[in-house]
């Protein structure tokens, strides 16, 4: 259920702190570490107000809920080499250990939504993260190149239970004045997983090998899933749907693909996330050849520029939540625009010095647009987020794909320019919100408000 502003009950935002922050106390909001749902809910919306003791146990629950899912979606792309000479496959082959778990992960998300709804929010996330970990421990161990290519895909569905279902809970959870700040801690918490996943396990596999490396990202995995069951408050807000109802599931998805904001919140999300995997995934190639002729370790330590990300998305939820997310959203696709234009340059520091820009400037851009996408679904938020993030893999698995034709036939210039075009893409779904929330704003202010989705629209400001 979302409430836009001229609804919302303002003192449900101190009961939700109180009760949050006096769970022991209040016999009707006790909660095991392990509920997915608490016993005794309201009628109304009650918010978790910023600030408050909840709001910070939140935040850190997701931020290690997005930790844990992608370093264990990232961790086998610095050890793809070893991979190949340990199962004596190619380079191509054992690319399959990472694209296969990415793959099934957008199939898994647009189904993950749906199951939330039946089985609960935090449990569904709980027992993703742990089974994810498990296998992670147990990928070290198998000798065969093709089941350990079966474990990668049972990865990738499992994790899908994560990312949906997290954008869902803070939007059903999180008082509207700081749901901006609270996705950006999450998406700082993924930013974080993407670095550890890619940076860290290089290190251990230098010091004590690939399998030990592989298991202990596995151990992180489980260390992260026991924080996140302790801290993360049953849900307040969720309503549960006993069974899964094929109809029910199909008219949200098809409500959220008709609404007049939410498609293009998609393809910012499918756009924005097809550029950013195109430079990174042929950057490489470039900076190993001449001029540069940098080695595979000086490479890796390019996603340090991660860590930008994740105090770029921070401080982006923020601003949205005082500012707006329309013009911060803006500012975020002309960021990476810029970056990438500075790829271009011929100079090393140039072309990191771009990577750094278009990094900050996509998280922005990412973390706006996921916080958009809990205000302008006024029901069924779980099939929205799940929307959202197949939108967003299978840009970075299409687009991502389309950008080595260009790199074939016109070298880095050619990605540069196919980069851009995707983010002048995002940049004209983005001015088009705007306008949307903008316009939507307007005719409140002229009395012709009451209409739903143009209440959502002006909330989105």
């Amino acid at each position: 259920m979302s409430v836009s502003r001229d609804q919302k009950p303002e003192p449900h935002s101190n009961v939700a702190a109180d009760t949050a922050d006096n769970d022991s106390t209040s016999p009707q909001c006790a909660e095991s570490p392990l509920a997915s749902t608490n016993a005794q809910m309201s009628s109304e919306p009650v918010w978790i107000s910023p600030g408050s003791a909840a709001f910070r146990r939140i935040s850190v629950a997701l931020f290690l809920a997005g930790y844990a899912t992608f370093s264990l979606i990232y961790c086998v792309q610095p050890l793809l080499p070893e991979l190949a000479s340990h199962f004596g496959v190619g380079p191509a082959e054992s690319s399959l250990a990472l694209s296969l778990t990415t793959g099934f992960l957008a199939f898994a998300i647009l189904l993950a939504g749906a199951v939330s709804e039946a089985a609960g929010r935090k449990q569904l996330m709980l027992v993703s993260m742990c089974v994810a970990s498990i296998l992670n421990l147990i990928a070290p161990f198998l000798s065969d190149w093709h089941a350990f290519l079966v474990l990668r895909a049972l990865e990738g569905l499992i994790l899908g239970g994560v990312p949906a279902v997290a954008m869902a809970y803070l939007a059903e959870e999180i008082d509207p004045k700081g749901l901006g700040m609270a996705m950006g801690i999450y998406i700082s918490g993924t930013a974080i997983g993407g670095l550890s996943g890619r940076v860290v396990i290089g290190f251990l596999t230098d010091m004590f090998g690939w399998h030990t490396a592989l298991g202990a990202m596995g151990a992180f995995g489980l260390l992260a899933a026991l924080g996140f069951a302790v801290l993360l408050p049953a849900s307040r807000n969720f309503v549960r749907r006993p069974g899964f109802q094929v109809r029910y599931h199909l008219r949200a998805w098809g409500g959220h693909l008709k609404h007049a904001g939410l498609p293009y919140v998609f393809l910012i999300g499918a756009f924005a996330m097809g550029c950013f995997v195109t430079v990174f995934n042929y950057v490489g190639f470039r900076l190993s050849d001449e001029p540069y002729s940098l080695s595979q370790s000086q490479i890796g330590l390019i996603f340090v520029v991660y860590l930008c990300g994740s105090v770029m998305s921070s401080i982006a939820g923020a601003l949205s939540d005082r500012l707006g997310r329309g013009p911060v959203l803006v500012v975020g696709v002309l960021l990476a625009g810029l970056g990438v234009v500075l790829t271009m340059l011929d100079s090393l520091g140039g072309i990191i010095g771009g990577i750094v820009v278009l990094t900050s400037g996509f998280f922005v851009a990412h973390s706006i647009a996921s916080g958009w996408v809990g205000r302008l679904a006024e029901t069924s938020k779980g099939h929205a987020s799940s929307l959202y993030l197949l939108a967003y893999y299978l840009g970075s698995s299409i687009m991502g794909s389309v950008g080595g034709w260009f790199w074939d036939h016109g070298g880095w210039n050619a990605v540069a320019g196919f980069a851009v075009a995707l983010l002048f893409c995002a940049l004209l779904c983005g001015i088009h919100l705007w306008r949307l929330a903008a316009k939507a704003s307007g005719d409140r202010g002229q009395g012709a408000g009451g209409n739903a989705v143009k209440g959502e629209l002006v909330d989105a400001t």
